[in-house]
């Protein structure tokens, strides 16, 4: 395949399975022979990792809105541009756990900041750059969580109250319901199979239309 990859996102409250369905993905690209690589945010190069163990790493501190949101983009800046636009421009497709939707929904549906404010700095990082795809992992929050505890010890965010990821998720929804064309919206309430089965079948899917 040639010319400009796919970025494509995979997005979701806590527990949905995104790193699972990032792999398979990965496996369902390798199968059809699309050079692809997979990344996640925050984080994705050295630096943004970094920025990332700040966000994510369990303080004593409040941690004010802006603050956790300018270092959001701090690290999506260095990860665009340093990382996925050079990959996409060599033809890869780009798999990304979590990009700006989870912006918008974590720290404007969650936290409360304004959309108005987060739009100024998606367009002053990105430009118009978006995802040409994102895949929306959607589960009700107790299963999700209930999974993400089963995981092990809890980051910063997934301490917070089951309001907040209510939140979160009614904003993922709306935005998905704004844009049918761009947003897939898959049951990852369902058994791993069916789940696994229906992402695999999406991206077959996108890549007999790229």
């Amino acid at each position: 395949m040639t010319g400009r990859g796919q970025f494509i996102t995979f997005e979701g409250t806590e527990g949905v399975g995104k790193s699972t369905q990032l792999a398979n993905a990965a496996a369902t690209l390798k199968a059809l022979g699309v050079d692809y690589t997979v990344t996640r945010e925050p984080g994705g190069t050295p630096m943004a990792e970094s920025i990332r163990e700040l966000l994510l790493a369990p303080r004593d501190e409040p941690v004010n809105d802006m603050t956790e949101l300018l270092l959001m983009f701090a690290a999506r800046a260095q990860h665009l541009h340093t990382r996925i636009l050079p990959e996409l421009e060599a033809g890869r497709w780009v798999l990304c756990d979590r990009f700006t939707d989870a912006t918008f929904a974590y720290q404007g549906g969650g936290r409360g900041v304004p959309a108005e404010r987060i739009a100024l700095l998606e367009n002053l990082v990105q430009g118009s750059f978006r995802p040409d795809q994102v895949i929306l992992l959607d589960a009700p929050v107790e299963t999700g969580m209930t999974r993400a505890r089963h995981r092990g010890e809890l980051d910063r965010f997934e301490q917070e109250a089951v309001a907040f990821f209510e939140r979160i998720r009614r904003t993922y929804l709306e935005r998905a319901a704004a844009d049918h064309g761009r947003y897939h919206i898959v049951d990852a309430a369902q058994p791993l199979e069916a789940v696994s089965r229906d992402v695999t079948s999406l991206i077959n899917r996108l890549v007999s239309r790229s």
